[in-house]
């Protein structure tokens, strides 16, 4: 009898969790789908969590098990985790314990009033002041294609209709957003509340380096709305040039007021200047990320899977 949910975890550095993460799981899905897998992808955290793994998956038959070939980040993992899942519907949360297992029926439930997409939403956020701040930007990055409303209850806790990969089936940037990729394939999207428990043990992944990168490649990546800025900065400024300069010229001709020179000039000068940087900079990013796209690095590359072990 095949499947009907696919759980995705993407595993990094919890070793110590992934035993009740997985009982837990077993015990909230087994009820109404008692044939689910449950994927870990361990994304190279180099903690031993790769051992766990494999002797979950010799213990129940339903783990399956991928192992990357390195660090790719949370949104590359799970790419691999949903590629790989066989399920109808994909499920997909964190290793940390913090979207309760348990909430798992709820968000199934509610794809049968006839959406493709459903977010658990946490009644209160457990994170920290960095992390809830890259939220924010992934999701002002989002409100284009979601709605402003979808997007701002937008979380790691999702489930969704397995049908939906089609529309990035042939995706290999090495920047991804899962949340993003899903907007290629539909607009029904909403969202329920749910809980959010503090982590259980261990500490988040996620570095000021990596909040600071991942905040950029939303806003780049997947977005044009550092260039529309650039373009409105630009436009601004171009404006105040204009009426700087024609307050001055009018001054001059109406009481014969000396023009300032070497201080209006230079503030002219740096004014132009700070805004064709600017909008440089932006353009370099976007630059950069087609240059990177051409070399079609991959998103991710496994390094062992439990199913070769168990062939």
């Amino acid at each position: 009898m095949e499947n009907k949910i696919s759980i995705v975890v993407p595993v990094f550095r919890s070793r110590e969790i992934l035993p009740d993460l997985h009982q837990r799981i077993v015990k909230a899905v087994s009820p109404f789908d008692p044939n689910f897998e449950l994927i870990l992808v361990e994304d190279d955290g180099g903690d031993g969590s790769w051992k766990t793994i494999v002797e979950l998956s010799q213990q129940d038959h339903r783990v399956r098990g991928i192992r990357l070939g390195r660090n790719y980040s949370q949104h590359n993992a799970l790419l691999c985790g949903i590629r790989a899942a066989k399920g109808e519907i994909i499920v997909t949360l964190d290793d940390d314990l913090q979207n309760p297992p348990e909430e798992i029926g709820k968000l199934v439930s509610h794809l049968e009033k006839g959406f493709d997409v459903v977010y658990g939403t946490p009644e209160r956020q457990q994170h920290g002041l960095l992390r809830n701040l890259a939220s924010r930007v992934t999701k002002l990055a989002l409100q284009e294609a979601m709605g402003a409303g979808t997007a701002s209850k937008v979380s790691a806790f999702r489930a969704f209709r397995t049908v939906l990969r089609d529309a990035f089936v042939d995706y290999r940037s090495p920047s991804v957003n899962v949340d993003v990729l899903l907007t290629w394939g539909t607009t029904r999207f909403d969202a329920i509340t749910v809980h959010h428990d503090p982590r259980v043990s261990g500490e988040s992944g996620y570095t000021l380096r990596k909040l600071v990168t991942h905040a950029i490649n939303m806003m780049t990546g997947f977005s044009t709305l550092p260039l529309q800025v650039a373009s409105i900065l630009g436009l601004v400024f171009s404006l105040l040039g204009a009426v700087i300069l024609v307050f001055v010229l009018v001054r001059f001709l109406l009481d014969g007021s000396e023009v300032p020179g070497f201080p209006f000039l230079a503030s002219i000068i740096a004014l132009f200047s700070g805004v064709q940087l600017f909008a440089l900079g932006v353009i370099g990013e976007y630059l950069a990320r087609m240059h990177f796209r051409s070399m079609d690095r991959p998103s991710y590359t496994e390094r062992a899977s439990t199913e070769q072990r168990q062939q």
